[in-house]
């Protein structure tokens, strides 16, 4: 049985109605030297099109974890438990 490579890093990114903002906030993410990450993104019930710029993101290490909206530091301990 051949094991999936497991992400050496998470980097948590909560998400509360920025949709002017993910974008270009996972890009440069993304836009790093160093690979080998995932990003949790934790939409904490944003209510403008955030979810949707995030979904149309076509990289396998962007994971979507959607909560009711609880304020960033419970959305950012839930993209630290959803982390692998």
């Amino acid at each position: 049985m051949v094991s999936e490579k497991k992400p050496f890093f998470s980097v948590v990114i909560p998400l509360y109605n920025k949709q002017n903002y993910i974008q270009n906030t996972i890009d440069t993410v993304l836009n790093q030297n160093f690979q080998d990450f995932e990003i949790m993104v934790v939409n904490d019930g944003s209510t403008d099109d955030s979810v949707n710029i995030v979904k149309s993101m076509q990289d396998k290490r962007i994971r979507l974890v959607n909560q009711k909206n609880s304020g960033v530091s419970v959305a950012r301990n839930s993209g630290i438990k959803e982390s692998k």
